[in-house]
């Protein structure tokens, strides 16, 4: 029997002629755990079992997946129920994947997926691979009542593998597969959560993966790539090398050819295979010639350039007959990165330097495959201007990949911190074979993807030698075409040397200034691997889903369920910070609102300070993202994908032609995020005390170049040296033809925090004497008007400050007919302020899914509520005839 441990590229464009089939297994499963049924493989393999009272199941799901869509445990992510499912009674806020499964565990059995299935007679002759996307962790396979392959073979959550299955299988009869898996053990390289949310009782066991029948001829292809170089910066000219697997499954010596077709130019070479073996098969620019193209369609990341996609299809020809044929889609791009003189990683991007601006990602806890979801999360990322999505460990979907190809949203990936993955020194020699294995199926099923950057063989840590010069003896092996970082940290290694990155934090709230004033910790230097201004609370919709109704306020043990794990049961820090700011919020309504704007007000300052600050910056990871269930801490978008203030303050700060306000300095300065000039602009900044008397105003001209951070204006200390406690920053952008292009606003302490660095941790710096700038909570009333409209899914509100006083922290909100606020409905701009007189258009675009699933009546019904710190609500219909 052959097996092949390593990943495919996906089937398609087959030849008439050609044997290659690809069938998922997907729907018709039956799911039982071993402790009910004491099964045998051999017996459950074949047909007429009875398999009555079993969970019907859909895979790829873990076991409690299963359950869960079976209805067995519902409302399982609200309030504490995670806690009642069975199995739970680990202690709350500990690390699970270090734990073992409690005594009383129904995940301490193994558990059993049975799978019948129809292959015609037609199919007789074929060979036959049955291929398992992700086993988590162990598995005994059985087909028809032969054992394929048990749990010695069958070990690591991260693994694929693939099995020829052809003496097995019977064409034109029913088969059966049955597969027994088993949870992984706190010394198995699992799959882990760490601290951002709790682990399930089943740690996710099961068949997270697809499982998928594929038919070929003798000759297998697998995981086909190309990889550019471009000779110069002209990019003109670009070398492409194509490379894949392939396989023999005969037992004598095949002559044959491998051939096809890249970026629309044909290639072919004679390949010699001996009995079993699978080679790794080379077509390099130096021996032909005509993979050296001209005027490439070249692949950019999002906001920069466009993303095209080539065509690389490879067929192995045996005896005039197609054996096997895959295809993939791949960008021309190379990347490669540096270490500036200050020993800082810079990314570059088709010999371009790139500020990488990217967030924590994390997939949903039970590990279901949400495709629509999925799609719409990047539309998330791509309206805040994000360039990058952090993978800690969380090997993601073959369709996140093509979002993330598609949409030019580059990805690093590496393994996970905080359990048996980085603890080296109880490593046997099994357990680094798993690891070895594990990171050959990743890279070769994730290699040929144009928004790879990165690989990091370690988070938290560096491995030790051994294990890193394991890791780079299968990098090289698989041709690994992208960057390499030892570790998400600083630490240097003995094999690879500095990491040129930093993993300092802060996790926990800080104040904004901090990202400017710092030059020790997590400040805007260097590239931060993970860090963030802290929690993230959910708007009141939200929360109103994931909580129950007598935990919603006051905050209590409920809330810090779904704070965080380990150092992050709570979110004391922020609520302290918020009392000492901006004064006590005694209802559940002020609380959120002030939440939000701290959100908005900490995440714009941490993305704009790594802005102003390139090339000494060169890169930050927003920790984190998303949710892998509804939480507290830790997002731009919640749960729920509900945008709120760290959303818009990340879109604002990321702006491709952005004006900002430096804290450290009192500087404005204007960020060109494009590979384009902008010149003729002028930058415009009015400052006014509490009262909005302007105390300073100041117009120049500026010219800013391609990917440039220029200074525009210097405000005089003195500005701020008035008796007032807070001070207003206004800022504009304007372009050569006098349109505003960029428009910011701050709200400014008189005396910043005062950090105490002596007792920065690993969660935050916490303040000695924090910014008092409890005055805004008395800002005097100011009145809004709005009116609003819809033109197909697109809404527009006009608003209007008609009064003498500055509208404050004004947010839009689209509600449904029952007056529930819509999730999903991302603003051009959001939580903005309106001085006396000003008018603001803002738009929404509505989710055509939404709109599918209410109908126009219910449409029309909608409105919009505006409100402000100091402003009464408005509510203004969509529909303009009511």
């Amino acid at each position: 029997m052959v097996f092949l441990s390593f990943a495919w590229g996906a089937p398609g464009l087959a030849a008439t002629d050609s044997a290659s089939t690809s069938t998922p297994l997907k729907s018709g499963w039956a799911v039982q755990s071993d402790c009910k049924i004491h099964g045998d493989g051999a017996k459950l393999s074949v047909p007429e079992v009875n398999t009555e009272g079993w969970y019907t199941a859909t895979i790829p799901a873990t076991v409690l997946a299963v359950q869960v869509a079976a209805g067995e445990f519902k409302d399982m992510f609200v309030g504490t129920n995670l806690r009642s499912v069975p199995g739970t009674s680990y202690p709350q806020g500990d690390n699970f994947s270090n734990l073992e499964m409690p005594a009383d565990s129904p995940y301490r059995c193994g558990w059993w997926y049975r799978k019948t299935f129809h292959v015609a007679a037609t199919e007789r002759g074929k060979t036959f691979w049955m291929r398992f996307g992700g086993i988590n962790y162990r598995a005994d396979i059985w087909l028809n009542g032969q054992k394929i392959a048990d749990s010695t073979q069958v070990q690591g959550a991260y693994r694929t593998y693939e099995f020829d299955v052809t003496k097995a299988l019977k064409p034109g009869q029913e088969n059966v597969l049955a597969v027994e898996t088993f949870a992984p053990t706190p010394t198995d390289l699992g799959i882990n959560w760490v601290d951002w949310n709790p682990c399930p009782p089943d740690k996710d066991m099961g068949l997270w993966g697809a499982v998928t029948l594929v038919t070929s001829g003798p000759v297998a292809v697998r995981s086909p790539m190309a990889t550019s170089h471009f000779l110069d910066a002209s990019l003109k000219t670009v070398e492409l090398t194509v490379r894949a697997e392939v396989t023999n499954s005969t037992d004598h010596t095949t002559k044959g050819r491998l051939e096809g077709n890249v970026a629309g130019v044909a290639i072919s070479q004679p390949v010699t295979l001996d009995a079993g073996e699978t080679k790794t098969v080379t077509f390099a620019p130096g021996d032909f010639s005509q993979l050296r193209i001209k005027n490439p369609h070249v692949w950019w990341p999002a906001d920069v350039g466009a993303h095209p996609l080539e065509t690389l299809t490879l067929r192995f020809v045996l005896d005039g007959a197609v054996s096997d044929e895959t295809s993939i889609r791949f960008g021309i791009r190379e990347v490669t990165s540096e270490l500036t003189p200050k020993g800082y990683r810079l990314f570059h991007v088709n010999q371009h330097p790139i500020l990488i601006r990217g967030a924590g990602w994390t997939q949903d806890m039970l590990l279901r495959q949400q495709p629509e979801r999925l799609a719409e999360e990047f539309r998330l990322v791509h309206d805040m201007h994000l360039n990058t999505i952090r993978l800690e460990g969380k090997m993601e979907t073959n369709d996140f990949f093509r979002l993330a190809d598609e949409q030019g949203v580059m990805v690093m990936a590496g393994w996970c911190c905080c359990d048996h993955w980085e603890h080296w020194d109880k490593w046997t020699p099994d357990t680094l074979n798993v690891a070895t294995a594990s990171l050959k199926s990743q890279l070769l099923r994730i290699r040929s993807h144009p928004s790879l950057i990165a690989w990091l063989n370690g988070s938290d840590n560096p491995p030790p030698a051994n294990v890193e010069t394991a890791y780079l003896k299968v990098l090289a092996q698989t041709d690994w075409p992208n960057v390499i970082l030892s570790s998400a940290t600083a630490t240097p290694t003995t094999v690879s040397g500095p990491s040129g990155v930093k993993m300092t934090g802060p996790y926990d709230f800080v104040a904004p200034s901090y990202w400017l004033v710092d030059s020790h910790y997590g400040g805007a230097y260097g590239f931060n691997t993970e860090t963030s201004p802290g929690p993230a609370v959910p708007s009141l919709q939200s929360l109103k889903k994931m909580l129950p109704a007598d935990h919603q306020w006051p905050q209590d043990a409920v809330w810090g369920y779904h704070a965080g794990g380990e150092g992050f049961q709570n979110i004391h820090v922020f609520n302290d910070a918020m009392k000492a700011t901006y004064g006590e919020a005694k209802t559940a309504e002020r609380y959120n609102q002030i939440a939000q704007s701290m959100a908005f007000d900490g995440e714009r300052a941490m993305f704009e300070a790594y802005g102003r600050n390139k090339y000494t910056s060169t890169g930050v990871i927003q920790w984190m993202l998303n949710n892998a269930w509804p939480s507290s801490i830790w997002h731009l978008y919640d749960y729920y994908l509900d945008a709120g203030g760290g959303y818009y303050g990340t879109k604002k700060a990321c702006e491709l032609l952005h004006v900002q306000y430096s804290y450290d300095d009192h500087s404005v300065y204007v960020v060109n995020s494009l590979y384009s000039g902008a010149s003729g602009l002028t930058a415009v900044v009015h400052v006014y005390d509490l009262d909005l008397k302007e105390l300073f105003t100041q117009s120049n001209s500026v010219d800013a170049g391609p990917d440039s951070s220029v200074k525009a204006i210097d405000i005089p200390q003195e500005v701020f040296q008035t008796a007032s406690s807070t001070y207003f920053i206004r800022l504009e952008l304007k372009d050569a033809k006098g349109t505003t292009v960029s428009r910011n606003f701050y709200w400014v302490p008189s005396k910043l925090t005062e950090f105490d660095w002596a007792k920065t941790n690993y969660t935050h710096t916490p303040a000695k004497t924090s910014e008092d700038m409890t005055a805004l909570g008395s800002l005097p009333i100011a009145h809004i008007t709005a009116t609003a409209h819809t033109s197909g899914d697109l809404i527009r509100v006009h608003l209007t400050n008609p009064s003498t006083k500055l509208a404050f922290q004004v947010a839009a909100e689209l509600k449904d007919e029952q007056g529930e606020r819509l999730p999903r409905i991302t603003w051009s701009d959001n939580y903005i302020e309106l001085m006396p007189g000003e008018e603001r258009e803002l738009t929404a675009s509505i989710p055509s899914d939404i709109i599918a699933s209410a109908g126009s009546k219910r449409v029309e019904e909608w409105k919009v509520k505006i409100e402000g710190w100091n402003t009464a609500a408005v509510t203004v219909s969509t529909n303009p005839s009511q």
